[in-house]
């Protein structure tokens, strides 16, 4: 077995692993609500095939005393639900991992000592309540019981979330999760188990979002009426969202019959005055490209919602990678501007989604928001989202008789009107036109109007939000990074300790900071880390600087990052700093 951090008392990381259609997902939810509302810290994160059934799943979920929000490969609890589950985490099992299950479950070929097993019989007593169908809530309670929930409202909560069933399974779910509740109880009375969580009533008043629904409430924040998208993993999730909301906040989710489609409608329904989004993933994206020219030429506001999987072609449509950057940053032909946002975590994502529905709207442009599988499926618990600040802001006018569509201005944004407000006629076309949308073949107004589209980009600049520095800016090394590496990469310094280094996140990737080289310039060693294989915003940089960052920190195998491999990869880059 590896060597791993140590375990630590007021926090466990609970790993369950089974194949697909065993309900490790269900497991998932119901301990980060049961977890939440006994005022304990928790972060959830999922790793799965790409199968209805079978395969090797796992979840982890994070329960601590403080705040937490990332990956870790540590694990103190591993509840197998399948022979293979050993197998398939291997690598992450320490000396100080605790097995529960029956020895059965364990390969004989696999060496795990007694110390490091507690025998429970899951399926014997899933059995005695109606069939092993209740395995996966018996855990439930285990790991609840383990760290001293409360357990007066995790009735509640069952029957809430098997409100659809019937009477018989949902007793026979809450005399389930009440047998493993005993089970981890005794547990850590015994002192079998030994952790020591502290609770908050704080914490039980706060927001348990995923980074789907994190997407989706910035979405509403930022006035959207129009979801268009055919479902590919892992943005579903978004559209999923919405479509739940409709009825409360007036908003048109419609599932296209596949990806052009979906990305017209969207550029359709903003022409007609609906704030438009469209979300899928980047197969999904290759489909509607000519459909961001559409509009870029059209100067139609769009935002688009990228989750990105790793490719190419299907690829491996469950996992997670940052691979799709330069797809969002030059997807289109011709040439016009574009915004590209990449939320760092949950609350970004909410703040950023909602900002982009402003600017698209503003410049009169697309504007994309890159996230990823794991920032997408992962969710914790959060402090309420203040937004007080946020409100829609509205860039139509009320047209006149003279109007304009394409009316050539200083700054390259013309005054945009919607069909049906004002004595206006607002047309549009493709081709390339004239200032009343007429198509033109004059190659002086050509150039002018290219010009008018990107002289955009100069007040677009002026608004980029800047990166993040986290740490001193009194440092010697500089890691930079962005999207879903920012909480994973914060906490690896946490354990590092080590004042000289500090963390450059980018939230919004393009256009990319004016004042980035300076950030490099001052570092004596730069390091990038990217979920990716080529580096692709150090490319982006080494663009826009003319800076090489040479020492890369690349994962591409389709997971995220974990805390341990940061802190592995910057000491072995440090240690030959020093050699």
């Amino acid at each position: 077995m590896n060597a791993r951090r140590a375990q630590k008392k007021d926090e466990v990381s609970v790993v369950l692993c089974g194949e697909a259609g065993q309900g490790i997902q269900t497991v998932e939810k119901i301990l980060a609500q049961c977890l939440k509302l006994s005022g304990f810290h928790v972060f959830a994160t999922k790793e799965y095939m790409s199968r209805v059934r079978g395969g090797s799943n796992s979840t982890e979920i994070r329960i601590s005393s403080k705040r937490v929000s990332a990956l870790l490969d540590r694990m103190d609890l591993l509840i197998p639900f399948h022979k293979g589950a050993l197998k398939h985490v291997e690598k992450r099992i320490s000396a100080d991992t605790i097995v529960l299950g029956k020895r059965n479950i364990i390969p004989e070929d696999f060496r795990l000592p007694e110390k490091n097993h507690i025998d429970i019989p899951f399926s014997k007593i899933a059995s005695e309540i109606g069939g092993k169908i209740y395995v996966n809530i018996i855990a439930a309670g285990v790991v609840l019981g383990t760290v001293g929930v409360e357990q007066g409202f995790i009735t509640n909560i069952i029957k809430e979330f098997f409100s659809k069933k019937s009477e018989d399974i949902i007793e026979k779910n809450i005399e389930a999760i009440k047998k493993g509740y005993e089970i981890g109880a005794e547990l850590l009375n015994s002192g079998k188990v030994k952790f020591a969580i502290s609770s908050s009533p704080k914490v039980k008043d706060e927001n348990l979002l995923n980074g789907a629904e994190a997407v989706g409430l910035g979405a509403l924040a930022g006035g959207c009426k129009f979801l268009s998208s055919y479902p590919m993993s892992p943005s579903t999730g978004v559209m999923v969202f919405l479509a739940q909301q409709m009825k409360d906040f007036d908003v048109v989710v419609e599932q296209a019959e596949d990806e052009i489609s979906a990305i017209n409608m969207a550029v359709g329904a903003s022409y007609a005055g609906a704030r438009s989004m469209v979300t899928t993933s980047g197969g999904g994206f290759a489909l509607m490209i000519e459909g961001v020219s559409l509009a870029g030429m059209l100067e139609t506001p769009v935002v688009i919602h990228i989750g990105q999987r790793p490719g190419p072609a299907t690829g491996l449509p469950t996992r997670t990678e940052q691979a799709d950057l330069e797809l969002a940053l030059y997807s289109g032909h011709g040439e016009f501007p574009r915004i590209v946002f990449a939320p760092g975590n949950i609350k970004d994502a909410f703040f950023l989604t909602q900002k982009a529905f402003n600017l698209a709207d503003k410049f009169q442009i697309p504007v994309f928001v890159l996230t990823d599988q794991y920032l997408i499926d992962s969710f914790m618990n959060l402090p309420l989202l203040d937004a007080s600040d946020t409100r829609v802001e509205n860039y139509v006018i009320r047209t006149d008789k003279g109007y304009k569509r394409y009316e050539l201005t200083k700054d390259g944004i013309s005054p945009r009107g919607i069909p049906g407000f004002g004595e206006g006629l607002v047309g549009v076309d493709s081709d390339e036109h004239d200032e009343e949308a007429h198509i033109t073949e004059d190659l002086v107004l050509r150039k002018k109007m290219v010009d008018k589209r990107l002289k955009k980009l100069d007040s677009i600049r002026r608004e980029v939000v800047p990166p993040e520095l986290v740490g001193s800016s009194d440092y010697r090394i500089l890691i930079t990074g962005w999207g879903s590496t920012y909480n994973v990469v914060r906490e690896a310094l946490r354990e590092l300790g080590r004042e000289d280094i500090s963390f450059l996140h980018f939230n919004q990737v393009y256009p990319l900071y004016e004042g980035t080289r300076d950030y490099l310039k001052k570092a004596q060693k730069n390091i990038i880390i990217e979920n990716n294989a080529t580096s692709q915003l150090g490319k982006l940089i080494k663009l826009n600087t003319g800076m090489d960052i040479e020492t890369k920190i690349l994962k591409y195998n389709g997971l995220a990052f974990s805390v341990e491999e940061v802190v592995t990869e910057i000491k072995k880059i440090l240690s030959k700093e020093n050699t």
